[in-house]
């Protein structure tokens, strides 16, 4: 009974479909989907309407309305403008930034976005061409814009495409804004949409902002010298054919390296990735041309940027020369290392200044930043929190960096978003500082752990797709709530956040604390006795319910790591089966 309801209300919004205000291609599909036998189709593209999650509005291209296509691009754009409409009543001179990546769509959706911004009295400023989205950031700003969308899916399969909505601080809207946007846009029918652009109000952007942006990326510099005397740091890069594959060149000449090289295939503009399975940096397989060339050059490092240039991937070698992938929690927590202690070395570390990570992200830096007394704060997944975080500082205090495991860095504030192209040119820095002592990174990565302490992350992604999927992530956060594992992997849990509640329970003492956060989310963490962490999380952006596993140990020295890691991942094995996975 159940799915024939569904089955009905899915035929009803896919009627709606068919009506001469969509064209002839989108009416087919919906119509095939409804002649079908199988009804998934149907349900999967009509179940629901696309959400802002932690990534904005996302989803696979097709038609629906919980599928990317130009009448939901519309339908969005039409309610965000409304939204913002409402929000800066009586004023003449609003103004928003449209860019897009490299997606099949993303021109004719990005293009989709300026004419009804444009249609609505809305100024647009829309990028001639792909941009990384850490520049739709920094032109929010720097053209005191009011709001901004970029057309991106970031790291997803060629299936997706995505829209980023940004607010006038150039961070991806927060509450109440995303709530009144969606709010608005599930008032708009597609009849309300104002197609039909007003090109006096479209101006078209590229070079003189690439420039800007160029100069701020020099802004994360920290030790211009270390540079210059390793200015010939063996560099090889990829742009997964994105977004960075002018940008990126560019920023690293522009702080003084010089044997720079990039992988060919990989710097053709294409949508369909025909190079990689999917275009994600915390994948293996995305890195193999860039080790190949790597490899043949004799490179020092290697590096990466998915399709809209926020994400990097790092690629070193290990103590026996073979490459090796930094993962996100090792990336962050090398940034955060590096520029705690040169800053303190060049005497530019301050009181006032603090490290931003997300509640999920490796506890070493914790330990980083306690023992060299800098302020770290953490907050929920999503880099939308750390923006927010550099905004309530303003002023007070300064922000010196901030990331998340999933290979989001942002080392200074002239961006809001995580900024790949910055954080290349930093990490690239990192390299030569390395190498000006006769070390590599993977020496340097030993280096911290011998310092503060040996870490062991794995995520460890449940995918279930669809409505029954998205049903069924709910009833497994429901059920960790009702029945909370006592152990995990044999360790003791002593301590449960659950940031839907907003309650810390001290499993010992039998008492419940308040968390003081900003917003309710849903996540549940488990911190163990000894030092072992599961952090539980529906992705915001994806079909798939996440668990992010940190196994701790004492490191003495560089020879230890292999047999700790070894450990580690016998004990995330152990965890799969506390969890039941």
């Amino acid at each position: 009974m159940e799915n024939e309801e569904l089955i009905k209300k899915c035929t009803e919004a896919a009627k709606k479909w068919l009506s001469p205000s969509f064209d002839a291609e989108t009416r087919a599909e919906v119509q095939a989907m409804l002649d079908a036998e199988d009804k998934t189709p149907l349900i999967d593209a009509f179940y629901r309407n696309l959400e802002f999650g932690t990534g904005g509005l996302r989803g696979i291209m097709g038609a629906g309305t919980n599928r990317m296509n130009k009448y939901i691009v519309g339908m969005a754009t039409q309610g965000f403008a409304n939204y913002v409409l409402k929000a800066f009543p009586g004023r003449k001179d609003l103004a928003a930034v449209v860019g897009h990546d490299c997606r099949n769509h993303g021109r004719e959706f990005a293009e989709t976005v300026a004419a009804i911004f444009s249609a609505n009295g809305i100024k647009c400023y829309l990028f001639e061409s792909l941009r990384p989205t850490p520049e739709i950031s920094f032109a929010i700003r720097k053209l005191h814009a009011q709001c901004g969308v970029n057309v991106t899916a970031s790291h997803n399969p060629k299936e997706y495409n995505g829209y980023k909505a940004y607010w006038e601080d150039g961070a991806q809207v927060l509450s109440p804004h995303d709530t009144g946007i969606i709010e608005e846009v599930n008032k708009v029918t597609i009849d309300d949409v104002k197609f039909d652009a007003n090109w006096d109000l479209i101006e078209i952007i590229g070079g003189e902002m690439d420039y800007d942006y160029m100069t701020a990326v020099h802004e994360a510099l920290i030790d211009q010298d270390v540079i210059n005397r390793q200015k010939d740091l063996n560099i090889v890069y990829s742009a997964m054919h994105g977004t960075g594959r002018v940008v990126v060149p560019l920023c690293l000449r522009s702080w003084g390296f010089q044997n720079i090289h990039v992988v060919p295939e990989q710097m053709v503009i294409d949508g369909n990735f025909p190079t990689v399975v999917s275009p994600n940096p915390e994948n293996a397989e995305a890195m193999t041309l860039g080790m190949k060339l790597g490899t043949k050059l004799n490179a020092d490092l290697v590096v990466a940027t998915d399709p809209d240039a926020d994400r990097l991937a790092i690629v070193c070698r290990d103590n026996k020369g073979e490459w090796i992938i930094i993962n996100g929690n090792q990336t962050c927590m090398m940034f955060c290392y590096y520029i705690i202690k040169n800053k303190k070395a060049l005497s530019q570390l301050k009181s006032t200044d603090f490290l931003v990570k997300t509640i999920v992200t490796t506890e070493v830096i914790a330990e980083i930043a306690k023992k060299n007394n800098v302020e770290l704060r953490d907050c929920y997944t999503g880099f939308k929190w750390i923006a927010r975080e550099i905004a309530i500082s303003e002023g007070k205090q300064k922000y010196i960096g901030g990331g998340e495991e999933s290979f989001g860095f942002l080392p200074y504030d002239k961006v809001r978003d995580k900024d790949a192209p910055a954080s290349i040119c930093l990490i690239c820095e990192i390299a030569a500082w390395a190498k000006d002592q006769g070390k590599t990174l993977y020496d340097l990565l030993m280096q911290i752990y011998s310092e503060y302490g040996f870490s062991k992350e794995f995520t460890i992604n449940v995918v279930k797709p669809g409505k029954s999927g998205a049903d069924e992530i709910k009833q497994m956060m429901a059920d960790f709530r009702t029945n909370p594992p006592k152990e995990l992997g044999g360790s003791k849990v002593v301590t449960i956040k659950d940031y839907q509640t907003l309650q810390l329970a001290d499993v010992n003492a039998g008492t419940v604390k308040h968390l003081d956060m900003p917003a309710t989310s849903n996540v549940l963490q488990y911190f163990c006795e000894d030092g072992t962490k599961v952090s539980v999380r529906p992705s915001g952006t994806e079909p798939k319910i996440k668990f992010y596993c940190e196994v701790k140990g004492k490191m003495t020295s560089a020879e230890d790591y292999p047999v700790l890691s070894e450990k580690a991942m016998e004990k995330i094995e152990a965890i799969k089966v506390s969890l039941k996975l």
